[in-house]
């Protein structure tokens, strides 16, 4: 070989591979598991070797290269608040003094320790000298502008029918099982699930205080309330049908939806103006107001207590911090070991100050070299989605045109807003952890209170900067992707085309795509709850996702445990449209640019299929399997990974797959929908 063409094949080489600096192309050659064909499973080839090498931490119930990123980024947030706290004369309400003293009063474990259940007597006391159905109803208000939401949510939101504003909306809540189903269900892991959750009760009270006596009868309390809640909640499968919890109604409606509660004194305590508002569970709010009757004012005491303990307990001392997890953590969720405390107060600080915090994070970690490449993705996302649609044997030129309407009004936001949050009215301190929460919540509860009845503010962000996720909101039709998700795996400046688009380039096209899922598909351009469908083309919709459902329906995490089609539809279909969507853009990237080459011996497709297995295959512990299994409308990793591809040709034709291959599904039975 030519010196020049060696030396050329050497920085081609170099400028690609991993180590020298965070994410260098990206993929991962030794996380693959080489005894096991991509063709078999998919899954267990692009990183099973990896996930072999690095089992579950202890703390975490679930872990791969994404969510050890996610970790990573904690300890740079930790970093940033060591270096931070090491000074006392920031100025008050500046950045600096309210993350500084928030992380410092976090930390000092020796402190809540000596005060034990202390800092949740005053509010305890409150609650004690509840007398009258007319005080349980204040201290409902009381509890709500702490962020203890019970027995119902009540926040603000778009307005399903004119998204520009912003109304009231009341949600069920009030339970503290992940869901109706946990109170109700005579499957044996529910049953045991109850009676670890009313030991777990029993424990709290007792800590607390409680006889042994009457923390019995405490968590026998608690419990035939929220199992009364729970009977009248939706399911976790009808909650996410927009149709069935858009109710829109004028004030006096609530009132006589509600009669034994008074609105207006919960509303003067909040400053809200009466007006519109959506309740989105009706027959939850009726059962809410025939508690109010049934229930006496010393169980409403009862119920109120344990969900300030249970709000409070992980900021505790160690015995309550101990029992929350024992039971949430570890029962629920598989984890068999408690988070470092440094870790849990990075969590809260950025929980309750998450874009002063976020503001140091991407001043250090996200240059703008990297928001300008995801600025280019997404604009190549934008434009595989806008041929996809264009190029629809199944669906109406009317329907396409309102479609591609849709496509061209979404706001992609990247990195951090534009604006930051001001913090510097939350009163915060060194010398009290809890006060400090309450704090934030109440900075969190007023801030939110107060755009009832006013303009939506579109540059408002759902999540903190630096938080490893993403997502669609229908209302504001905008797609969200904080700094916290663009680090390696998913995303890098110096990574290969094939990989970003393989990783962070299919979550761009699932978050598009869910703007036209099963549920994003009932919004129209303009963020309304809309139907802008022809009915023979909804008719066609519906047919290729019921293909979907189907397939999810058959994904078993262990005998007799399998998922929900309908409750995991959207972010499926999400999954398949981003796959597709992201290989399309990776195609329209390369466009008038010379091929790209195979790295390690892959194809620049299979670098792409392989960027996407190594960022989505997660190891799960298989109780937070069976929680997700019940209750989250997403997946798990493994079926994540292979559910999309197992109906993409380009896959099949990359790695060469024999018919009747696992991976594939025959050509009868292969779902498209975008």
């Amino acid at each position: 070989m030519p010196l020049l063409r060696l030396l050329l094949v050497i920085l081609l080489f170099t400028a690609l591979l991993p180590g020298q600096s965070a994410g260098k192309r990206g993929i991962e050659v030794s996380d693959l598991n080489r005894s096991v064909q991509p063709c078999s499973d998919f899954y267990e080839f692009a990183n099973g070797s990896w996930r072999a090498a690095n089992p579950i931490p202890p703390s975490m119930q679930r872990w791969s290269r994404r969510w050890a990123a996610g970790e990573t980024a904690k300890d740079r947030l930790r970093d940033i608040l060591v270096e931070i706290s090491a000074r006392k004369d920031y100025p008050k309400g500046s950045v600096e003094q309210l993350t500084g003293d928030m992380y410092c009063a976090c930390m000092d474990e020796a402190q809540a320790n000596r005060l034990g259940v202390k800092p949740v007597q005053p509010l305890l006391a409150e609650i004690d000298r509840l007398k009258s159905p007319a005080d349980v109803q204040k201290m409902i208000a009381r509890l709500h502008g702490l962020s203890i939401l019970v027995p119902f949510v009540f926040t603000a939101d778009s307005d399903n029918h004119e998204p520009q504003n912003v109304i009231a909306q009341v949600y069920a809540g009030g339970l503290g099982l992940p869901d109706r189903d946990y109170y109700h269900k005579t499957d044996k892991r529910f049953e045991e699930t109850r009676e670890k959750y009313l030991a777990h009760l029993e424990k709290i009270f007792r800590l607390a205080g409680f006889t042994e006596t009457l923390a019995k009868q405490s968590a026998q309390t608690v419990f035939r309330i929220e199992k009364d809640l729970a009977a009248a909640s939706l399911d976790n499968v009808a909650l996410r049908d927009p149709q069935a919890t858009d109710h829109k109604m004028k004030f006096q409606e609530l009132q006589k939806l509600t009669p034994n509660f008074n609105w207006s004194t919960y509303y003067r305590t909040f400053a809200i103006k009466p007006g519109d508002l959506n309740v989105a569970e009706p027959k939850f709010m009726e059962e809410f107001n025939r508690q109010l009757t049934k229930t006496s004012v010393a169980d409403w005491k009862t119920y109120f207590k344990w969900h300030v303990l249970n709000s409070a307990a992980s900021h505790l001392s160690d015995d309550f911090v101990q029992a929350d997890f024992a039971f949430f953590g570890a029962y629920l969720n598989g984890a068999s070991e408690l988070k470092p405390r440094w870790k849990r107060c990075v969590e809260n600080t950025d929980q309750l100050l998450g874009e002063a915090l976020g503001k140091k994070y991407v001043e250090k970690y996200f240059p703008p070299a990297a928001k300008s490449r995801m600025q280019e993705m997404v604009k190549n996302l934008q434009l595989a989605m806008e041929e996809t649609i264009q190029g629809l044997d199944w669906m109406s030129p009317v329907t396409k045109k309102r479609a591609l309407e849709k496509l061209s009004t979404f706001n992609p936001k990247i990195g951090y807003p534009d604006k930051w949050k001001d913090y510097s009215r939350v009163p915060v301190s060194r010398t009290s952890d809890w006060d400090n929460i309450l704090a934030g919540r109440k900075f969190r509860v007023q801030e939110t209170m107060a755009t009832i009845g006013k303009p939506v503010d579109r540059g408002r962000w759902g999540l903190t900067p630096p938080t490893s996720d993403a997502y669609y909101n229908p209302l504001l039709n905008e797609i969200v992707f904080p700094a916290g998700i663009l680090q390696p795996p998913a995303f890098s400046v110096d990574a290969a085309d094939t990989v970003n688009y393989g990783a962070i380039g299919v979550v761009i096209g699932h978050e598009f795509s869910h703007g036209f899922d099963d549920q994003g598909a009932q919004f129209d351009a303009q963020g309304r709850l809309n139907n802008w469908w022809t009915a023979e083309d909804l008719k066609k919709f519906q047919e290729r996702t019921a293909c979907v459902e189907k397939q999810f329906e058959g994904y078993f995490i262990e005998p007799g445990i399998h998922h929900n089609g309908k409750l995991v539809l959207g972010e499926s279909i999400a999954d398949l449209a981003g796959a597709k969507l992201a290989y399309r853009a990776l195609q329209i990237s390369r466009r008038g640019k010379a091929p790209l080459p195979e790295i390690d011996g892959f194809t620049p497709e299979q670098q792409f299929f392989i960027g996407w297995g190594q960022f989505r295959g997660d190891a799960i512990r298989p109780e937070l399997a069976r929680t997700m299994v019940q209750g989250d409308p997403h997946p798990i990793a493994k079926f994540r990974v292979i559910g999309p591809l197992s109906n993409m040709p380009e896959f099949s034709k990359a790695f060469s797959c024999p018919e009747g291959a696992a991976m594939i599904r025959a050509a009868n039975q292969r779902c498209e929908v975008w």
